[in-house]
């Protein structure tokens, strides 16, 4: 391949003529870039456009409604030093090269196991040896050289451990991709894909390969994609756009630069392109670009070289709305020089960009080979300053400031990558010269979006972390993305593309369907049941005064709110012939839903064997479970697809939300704290409780949310439980599905389990985070009376000391009594903590409700929406009797039926009870109770479960399974412990949990309402 098709300024021709050999290459053009720099790139005038939000998504405090105190200004691009690597063998270093890709992967394993694998980099292909014009690297000239051409193509592969500073080769099995350079790779998970490029034969088929790394031995796979694709090209660019959508852009089929958008999505088999049409300015037809994907899905491209063979300075973002639509905008700032053939790389919201040619043998120089995009701020920073205007000229050691670093950074061809706040960069080409040499450099901006004190934590969640920054410093994030699968109709029939699971360990190629399923679920043992059926008599006792006020006040003419058809009282308990009608409103658009429903099939992790959840993820017909099916008879409203609103990315600066984060949102890698004091301190909870408090006090009592949505029952301070659910089926972040899919939580945060402090930390600092996209509304624990007495203030006191933790208990419970009550989604399904029990007949009396609200002074609509549950099956109506405690009732079918056809409503989700499978219909399925902590109180040996409702309103119920019990260890046995374990023992054997749902009581037992 001829140095034009790499660094030239000049036309391109027929592949044929361009490619790589061996030994020899064909020139095609008489104008080469032979020298590289290292830069930082572009930007245009930002224009209108609703994308160009997602560029300033730093800025917003969403809780206070305006904006937060600003960040001092922002950081210069930093400056790179060479590493000093270890090479045992001359083979295991890559050698002098260019056009090759460098792309980081993550850890494998826990750290500290056997099998663990620390982070890497993993560099693939590109052109060994020159042939032509060999001139050493010295100053360029603004004349072009004398036809540099590239050849020596290869297919190997090397490996970068950060942790031992080690390079090596690695000999994956398998056969592996062609010999190739200006290739694309990017990372999916621990694997590395590989697209495109040109080679000895000319340009590389389209063909997807993989390199497999989670395994020690790694393999390579050639992915089988249907359909038409994008074809052979070089000179493109690839990313992992929102950790699911594989995104190939631009480049040159072999006669004309291009400008198109392919999209492929892990997340749904069989993998297939699609050709995508972005609204809005995009670039131009371009190659040698550099594209690099943002943690929230926005996806940044800036640069190349047009079809008149002229660098170009702009850069634009790319990023899919909730409604499945794509966007260009234009960036903001002014780029202190166009370029092509750099390097590009997302550290947090900052992009570094190095190098790039600028056409006729000359590179990008001074101190703007290093640049900077600021998304956050909107502005590109070189090594000097903030950049108000192209600042590109001739090199000279004057104008660099004698910074020998600058002349580091003067390439092109080369290839970046980053981990945690580190850019490293391989290789590349200068003066005609191949280099082999591994550039650093760290992102002191990130320091700026957190505190000193989220540092702190991060640090501390890193043992081998030291104060200053060595080879041995690198945290990298693991977490695993899962996103819902949304259903088809298809002969008035459901159908849910495969995998419905998320991928494992990253893994797009893992076929998760039914019938490759190995496991066999094991059925629960009842064991322990009999312990919960004792009564929860002091939880009876607690909401007596209350309920009984509550009474007391509506008696005495405190007015609740006027119902439209009946009192408060009215709801009959006979056995009324009520049927569930369809709203009869027509849809004013085709792609708006009618109907709501549940799908025929469960997706369930089963409980870990041997440690290695890798694979065990099955779908089941809901018909199979044995709990589950028992009291319902099942109905099925029709699907319909629901319309989205755009999307709004914000984050918060607040540095305590983004401490807890570092330190709680690990799904795979959280594990118990041996020490049990609380990391936070009370003035740290104050700030994030006033923060999230401000959000909550902005929002109706009734949320009103969209489609698609994820569901989660009671947690009860079971962390452990909350981080499965997360693993297995997508957490809230950045680098999760938070861009495609909201969470709603269902109350219960606190109390019984052992970690209610992380568990409520860690919600209220995903709602300041994302609070348009997570939402919370309020359970029964959520009240001083009821924690006061079940762990919560006891958990306070015992982790944070008597004074700091009852005044953090004091100001959890202020909170809580702004949370809102209730949510409707897309205006067909209602979601609330209990149930509707006598009093709520109309939605209207649940929005009715002003907070802040106190469960002593709350009304009867408030005791039967957080306290009531239904009756026991379908064939019990009206209104009974509740074992929960006096006046409170569970209420049958009929009254499911009556609500929802007062309120044009098709669906009622709650939470309150444990259920044995997660999840159980009532009401013929109109009414569903969801449970998320698995063996609750530690003797339930129940599974949880959360809902994930589809663009189309198809529900999936998605089921983790108890974990066995742990094996013993010095980690399990200390001291700290054994207290642990021993106070929340103490609560929940002097106050037993209501029985699990379904359960008969014994007569005599404290459960019973006799007793009470």
């Amino acid at each position: 391949m001829d140095a034009d098709s790499t660094m030239a300024s000049e036309v391109d021709y027929d592949p044929s003529a361009r490619s790589i050999s061996g030994n020899q290459a064909e020139s095609n053009n008489n104008r080469t870039e032979s020298e590289p720099s290292t830069p930082q790139q572009k930007q245009q005038q930002q224009q209108p456009s609703n994308l160009s939000n997602n560029f300033n998504n730093c800025s917003s405090n969403p809780g206070a409604g305006g904006f937060a105190a600003a960040l001092p200004g922002p950081r210069c691009a930093p400056t790179y030093s060479v590493v000093n690597v270890i090479i045992e063998k001359k083979e295991d270093g890559p050698g002098p090269r260019c056009g090759h890709t460098l792309t980081a992967v993550p850890a494998v394993g826990e750290e500290g196991s056997p099998g663990y694998i620390g982070p890497r980099l993993i560099l693939f292909g590109g052109a060994t040896a020159l042939e032509g014009n060999s001139a050493g690297s010295g100053t360029p000239t603004s004349a072009g050289s004398a036809g540099i051409r590239l050849a020596g193509a290869t297919a190997d592969a090397h490996s970068y451990d950060v942790l031992t500073n080690k390079w090596s080769r690695i000999t994956p099995i398998g056969e592996p991709p062609t010999p190739r350079a200006a290739h694309v790779a990017t990372a999916v998970g621990t694997m590395v894909v590989i697209q495109g490029g040109i080679g000895p034969s000319g340009l590389s088929a389209e063909d997807l390969h993989v390199l497999d790394l989670t395994q020690q031995r790694p393999r390579w796979h050639r992915v089988v994609v249907s359909g038409v694709g994008p074809g052979p090209r070089y000179g493109h660019v690839m990313a992992l756009v929102g950790q699911r959508y594989l995104m190939a852009i631009g480049g040159n089929d072999g006669k004309r630069p291009l400008a198109d958008v392919w999209a492929l999505d892990t997340a749904a088999k069989p993998y297939e392109w699609r050709k995508i049409e972005p609204e809005g300015e995009g670039p131009p037809p371009c190659m040698y670009a550099n594209a690099s994907a943002r943690s929230d899905g926005l996806l940044l491209l800036c640069g190349g070289r047009d079809a008149s063979s002229m660098p170009l300075a702009g850069a634009y973002g790319l990023a899919k709305h909730r409604d499945g639509r794509w966007e260009w905008a234009i960036a903001p700032g002014v780029s202190p020089s166009p370029r092509y053939q750099h390097a590009a790389v997302f550290v947090n919201a900052r992009l570094h960009v190095s190098g790039g040619a600028l056409g006729g043998g000359r590179m990008v120089e001074d101190c703007s080979s290093v640049a900077v995009l600021d998304t956050a701020a909107g502005v590109w920073c070189d090594t000097k300053s903030v950049v108000t205007s192209p600042r590109t000229g001739r090199y000279s050691a004057d104008a660099a400031g004698g910074d020998a670093a600058v002349e580091l950074t003067r390439r092109c061809r080369h290839a970046a990558a980053a981990v945690g706040d580190l850019i490293f960069v391989y290789g590349g080409l200068r003066g005609g010269v191949l280099l082999d040499d591994l550039l650093v450099a760290e992102d002191l901006a990130a320091a700026e979006t957190t505190s000193a004190a989220s540092h702190a934590a991060a640090a501390a969640s890193m043992p081998n972390v030291h104060q200053g920054r060595d080879q041995h410093r690198y945290g990298f994030s693991d977490d695993k993305n899962g996103v819902s699968v949304e259903g088809a109709m298809c002969n008035g029939a459901v159908v849910v593309g495969n995998p419905v699971a998320p991928p494992i360990n990253g893994d797009v190629y893992t076929d998760t369907s039914t019938e490759n399923a190995i496991l066999h679920v094991s059925r629960r043992s009842s064991e322990g049941v009999e312990y919960l059926v004792e009564a929860a008599a002091a939880e009876a006792e607690a909401i007596c005064a209350t309920l009984a006020a509550a009474k007391a006040r509506q008696t005495n003419g405190e007015a609740e709110l006027s119902d439209k058809d009946c009192s408060a009282e009215a709801t009959p308990g006979a056995k009324s012939a009520s049927t569930f009608s369809k709203p009869d409103s027509t849809p004013s658009d085709n792609s708006v839903p009618t109907g709501v429903r549940l799908h025929h099939r469960a997706v369930l992790v089963t409980a870990e064997t041997g440690g290695a959840l890798g694979g065990m993820v099955r779908q089941l017909s809901i018909d199979q479970f044995e709990h589950e099916g028992r009291r319902v008879s099942y109905g099925t409203p029709e699907s319909a697809v629901a319309a989205r609103k755009l999307f709004d990315r914000q984050m918060s600066i607040t540095s305590v939300p983004k401490k807890v984060l570092a330190h709680l949102l690990k799904p795979r890698g959280w594990k118990p704290p041996v020490q049990r004091q609380f990391f936070l301190d009370c003035n740290e909870i104050s700030d994030l409780c006033d923060n999230a408090e401000r959000i909550f006090a902005s929002e109706p009592t009734v949320l009103q949310l969209k489609a698609p949505i994820k569901l989660f029952g009671d947690l009860h301070g079971q962390f452990g439980d909350l981080m499965r659910l997360f693993d297995e089926y997508g957490s809230p972040s950045t680098a999760g599905d938070i861009a495609y899919i909201d969470y709603l939580f269902l109350g219960d945060y606190v109390d019984r389990g052992q970690h209610s402090l992380e568990t409520i930390t860690l919600l209220l600092a995903l709602k300041v985070e994302h609070p348009h996209q997570v939402h919370l509304i309020r359970g029964n624990h959520e009240a001083a009376e009821i924690n006061a007495l079940f762990g919560f203030r006891i958990e306070c006191i015992e982790r944070m000391g008597e004074r700091d933790g009852i005044w953090v208990w004091h100001r959890m419970n202020r909170l809580f009594n702004w949370l809102p009550l209730a949510a409707l989604i897309e205006k067909k399904i209602i979601c609330m903590h209990g149930g509707i029990g006598r009093s709520i007949n109309h939605v209207e009396q649940i929005e009715s409700i002003q907070r802040p609200i106190s469960m002593e002074a709350g009304s009867v609509v408030l005791m039967d929406l957080l306290w009531s549950d239904p009756t026991e099956n379908d064939s019990v109506e009206g209104l009974r009797p509740n074992a929960r405690g006096p006046g409170l009732v569970t209420f049958g079918p009929d009254r499911v039926m009556e609500f929802c056809n007062n309120n044009d409503l098709q669906l009622i989700v709650r939470a309150h009870e444990c259920v044995m499978d997660g999840f159980e219909r009532f009401a013929q399925g109109h009414l569903i109770t969801l449970f998320s902590a698995t063996n609750y109180c530690g003797t339930a040996n129940n599974a949880g479960a959360i809902l994930v409702l589809g663009r189309d309103l198809v529900v999936v119920p998605k089921l983790i399974h108890p974990l066995p019990p742990a094996m013993s260890s010095p980690e399990m046995t200390s001291p700290e412990r054994h207290i642990e374990d021993t106070w929340m023992q103490e609560v929940n054997a002097n106050r037993p949990p209501t029985p699990t749902r379904g359960r008969t009581q014994v007569a005599g037992d404290r459960g019973s309402l006799a007793w009470v």
